[in-house]
């Protein structure tokens, strides 16, 4: 039997589901998601582990047009990842018509010479004729190696995706070892996990404002202990998250812990503390100390 590993980039606009693609592929959840347009901030490599294939998955933050210098940085950790990769992944909303968002990322793609794959998502949201005036559409534009239409949310075809991906993969051996799931730190799954359950509990008023930081990390043979820090913009935002007698926060360090436990698999507590860093998302000491580190790339 022939095996083949290399990595493939999940890329597109916002809030198209790449995170849930990315979770969906490689069988468990590594990438937080949300209904919230730019939840992805860093690029995550999750590996996938088959019995032909080693596959790494890289998931970006999606491609726009920036409000800030953290906007800067998700772009560019974007680009960076689809340096080297072997297939990219282009993922279309099927609801919304191909936009200029989309024509924007398509045309940076096109630049690379890597194969595109367009993956038509949310087949489950409208009728099969639209999927193929959709698929038509797409065909058309004749910049795609392949055109698949999955539901990434119930994972409809996604085995089907992940046959072609196999067929563009290079032989090779794995270059991970096969109990390794990621190259992410496990401090930097609980900060998204956090991160998750703010912008769930929060949905429009806070979670753009986001940034968690892992204050410390004590861990046993037998348990973990977590305190982290929950950075907002401004006072509103720190009363909105605290809620009334502290039931907003509560729910989100439980619900936290719980996505931690399971993931570490040993018991996780945590403790959160709320704090105010006016126009964080600006300042470029803010955003290193936050792990938004823009002087890693070379671009």
């Amino acid at each position: 039997m022939t095996y083949k590993s290399g990595f493939v980039a999940i890329v597109g606009r916002p809030n198209v589901g790449k995170s849930t693609l990315l979770n969906d592929l490689i069988g468990y959840k590594l990438a937080i998601t949300s209904d919230t347009a730019q939840t992805t901030r860093n690029m995550i490599r999750g590996i996938a582990h088959y019995d032909d294939a080693q596959i790494i998955f890289v998931d970006t933050p999606g491609i726009h047009k920036p409000k800030h210098k953290l906007g800067d940085y998700m772009n560019d950790s974007a680009y960076v990842a689809l340096e080297g990769v072997d297939v990219i992944l282009m993922l279309i909303n099927g609801e919304e018509s191909f936009g200029k968002g989309d024509e924007f990322v398509l045309e940076r793609l096109k630049q690379l010479g890597t194969p595109i794959i367009a993956v038509l998502n949310k087949i489950d949201k409208f009728s099969k004729s639209k999927m193929i005036e959709r698929l038509v559409e797409l065909e058309a534009m004749g910049a795609f190696s392949e055109i698949i239409p999955i539901a990434a949310k119930t994972g409809d075809n996604v085995t089907e995706l992940l046959t072609v991906i196999k067929q563009y993969l290079p032989e090779g051996p794995a270059l991970y070892p096969e109990e390794q799931l990621t190259d992410v730190s496990r401090q930097f799954v609980a900060r998204e996990y956090v991160r998750e359950k703010v912008i769930y509990h929060t949905k429009e008023e806070v979670p753009h404002s986001v940034a968690v930081v892992i204050d410390a990390w004590e861990e046993t043979e037998e348990s973990i202990h977590i305190i982290a820090s929950v950075i907002v913009e401004r006072k509103s935002q720190k009363g909105i998250l605290i809620g009334k007698q502290g039931g907003l926060i509560k729910k989100v360090r439980q619900q936290a812990e719980r996505d931690m436990r399971r993931m570490f698999d040993k018991p996780t507590t945590l403790e959160l503390w709320v704090k105010v860093e006016k126009d964080w998302r600006n300042k470029d000491r803010y955003l290193h100390e936050f792990g938004y580190n823009t002087d890693d790339f070379e671009l």
